[in-house]
């Protein structure tokens, strides 16, 4: 039999049950933990590293800011300078002319150039064209490294066919600037601050008077940018707003700038405040894991060691419980088979010995229970659903002879002999040969019956209608269910002259549910509790409680008899047994 078992569909065996427990409670959470504490310390480095970072990039950034506004204030030096406008302004020829060149616009443009430590190189382009044109290199053949800091004057017209001055963005008084490579900056590695000479004097009109480009070396502007302060191997990149590369620093043997998005980079940017450059510092993951990597081998080393150590421990441990487990199997699948004698003998003092035991004393009593706790119930059972089923017809019977003897009295024998030939069909279904279960057509038709009783009493003042579902007939259920209600009816829910009954018969999800509803007086739901109350025997609904007891002594808790009422509205009766086929 044991052999069957272990071979059945779905067996699977205490042993391993308790195996796979160990592996739950033990492997598992010591993998959980391992991984979880390794997963926290690489992100405890990895936000360290950021930290660490961001406060090197932040310096750097500040570093950045200040040579930006170093070069922007040599430019706002032109800019806001109103002898140089005044002296741009007026169209002159002759002495005046050379007067202003060498007493203002040479000395403001030589002390902006040279107030700043930053190797510039500036060319400024003026409107008016009396004014000399002054270079130290042609304006065609720029060699920016050859020089230091210095500054050439040309007229406006050599630049006006350049995209770069036709596409400057329009002028908002002291903000206008930009930051471009033009003509041969991308040569040399330079970028310039491109910007407007306004008439300052008036400022609302904003007329352009003049233009100044000011030029310097990438690896000046961004000195600061250097790899080496983040870590070997990582790259530094400066972009402009459209994602295109103005300045980056790596090691000759850094990654190439294509793999800075792969996944052995960890990137940071910091924003630039001016010019809308983004700094971007990619660093290999390697640098930041070098100490996880050592976690890690720990943790699979500690996780490997445990988890033979439990296994081992795991597999003697639910052998052990196991063998003693299937020593109690064997008692109990032989009671299973009838064999009530076999017992077990375990020699541990334990709970499984404790088991053992009352397993044999189960073996020796079960016999003399089987006897008397399972017949004994039984026939009480019948004994109480057929004590329960007699005390109706005598209610009913009662009720009818009462409304017969009315009849006689006022000798309407028409009237009584239709009453006395409906209470013979009524107990003819009724007593159903002395059986419990009929069919529903036969509990239906006992219905009618008692209708019919009724309608003798009652007249033109009561209508009734069936709504039977076609599907019902081959179902049978317990007898005199629906009749107890239909006199609660005809007895209590007048409000009136007439009453209305309408009684639906339906098959639901192996269910059949039978609804009497009427519109009487209706009941409250303090009365409805009083109903089902077994204890209450003042407040009525012994009929109801009646129904609802055997129902549920022959098919169960889940069916029954439940109850809707609102008052002056009418009731609903649903009464719920199983759909059970003759």
């Amino acid at each position: 039999m044991r052999a069957l078992q272990h071979h059945r569909t779905g067996y699977f065996p205490f042993g391993y049950k308790l195996l796979v427990t160990y592996a739950i409670f033990i492997i598992v959470p010591l993998i959980v933990i391992g991984i979880v504490s390794y997963s926290m310390y690489v992100e405890s480095v990895r936000k360290q590293t950021q930290t660490t970072i961001h406060g090197t990039l932040q310096q750097i950034k500040d570093n950045i800011h200040y040579r930006i506004n170093d070069v922007i204030r040599v430019s706002s030096t032109i800019y806001y300078d109103y002898n140089l406008a005044d002296a741009i302004r007026y169209y002159e020829e002759g002495w005046e002319t050379h007067e202003k060149t060498i007493k203002i616009i040479v000395p403001t443009l030589h002390n902006a150039i040279t107030s700043t430590n930053l190797k510039i190189w500036a060319s400024v382009f003026f409107h008016n064209e009396t004014l000399p044109e002054i270079y130290y290199q042609s304006f065609m053949n720029e060699q920016p490294d050859e020089t230091g800091r210095t500054y050439n004057i040309f007229h406006t017209k050599r630049i006006k066919e350049q995209s770069w001055y036709q596409e400057h963005p329009v002028e908002q008084y002291s903000r206008t600037w930009a930051w471009r490579q033009v003509q041969s900056d991308a040569d040399f590695g330079r970028i310039s601050l491109l910007r407007r000479i306004v008439d300052i004097q008036q400022p609302l009109d904003m007329k352009e008077i003049g233009f100044v480009r000011i030029s310097i070396k990438l690896s000046d502007l961004f000195e600061s940018v250097d790899y080496a302060k983040i870590g070997d191997g990582s790259i530094l990149t400066v972009r402009d707003r459209y994602g295109n590369t103005v300045y980056r620093s790596a090691a000759s043997s850094a990654e190439d700038h294509s793999r800075v998005n792969d996944e052995t980079f960890m990137t940071i940017e910091e924003a630039l405040d001016d010019g809308g450059w983004v700094l971007t510092a990619s660093i290999p993951t390697t640098i930041v894991e070098q100490d996880a990597k050592r976690i890690r081998m720990f943790t699979i080393w500690v996780g490997l060691s445990c988890l033979i150590i439990c296994t081992f421990a795991a597999i003697f441990i639910s052998r052990h419980f196991s063998l003693r487990v299937n020593k109690l199997i064997t008692i109990l699948n032989a009671f299973r088979e009838g064999d009530l004698h076999k017992r077990v003998h375990l020699r541990n003092k334990d709970e499984f010995s404790e088991i053992g035991n009352a397993i044999n004393e189960m073996g020796e009593n079960i016999g003399d229970l089987i006897k008397e706790v399972y017949v004994t119930q039984l026939q009480k059972k019948e004994a109480e659903l057929e004590s329960l089923q007699a005390q109706i017809n005598p209610h009913f019977l009662y009720n009818t002879l009462s409304s017969i003897s009315r009849l006689a009295k006022f000798g309407d024998t028409e009237r009584l002999h239709q009453m006395v030939m409906g209470l013979a069909k009524f107990y003819r279904l009724t007593l159903n040969d002395g059986r419990t279960n009929i069919p529903l057509a036969t509990e239906l038709e006992q219905a009618q019956a008692y209708i019919e009783i009724q309608k003798i009493k009652f007249g033109e003042r009561m209508d009734v209608l069936f709504l039977i579902d076609s599907d019902i007939w081959p179902y049978q259920t317990i007898k005199l269910i629906v009749q107890p209600f239909l006199e609660n009816v005809f007895e209590h829910a007048w409000c009136g002259d007439r009453i209305h009954v309408r009684i639906e018969v339906q098959c639901m999800e192996e269910q059949i549910k039978i609804r009497i509803i009427d519109d009487g007086v209706g009941m409250t739901m303090e009365r409805i509790s009083h109903i089902f109350d077994s204890q209450d025997h003042v407040n009525g609904g012994y009929g109801i409680r009646n129904v609802h007891q055997r129902i549920r002594l022959q098919y169960g808790e889940q069916y029954g008899v439940n109850i809707f009422s609102r008052i002056g509205i009418g009731t609903v009766v649903e009464i719920s047994v199983p759909a059970v086929r003759r």
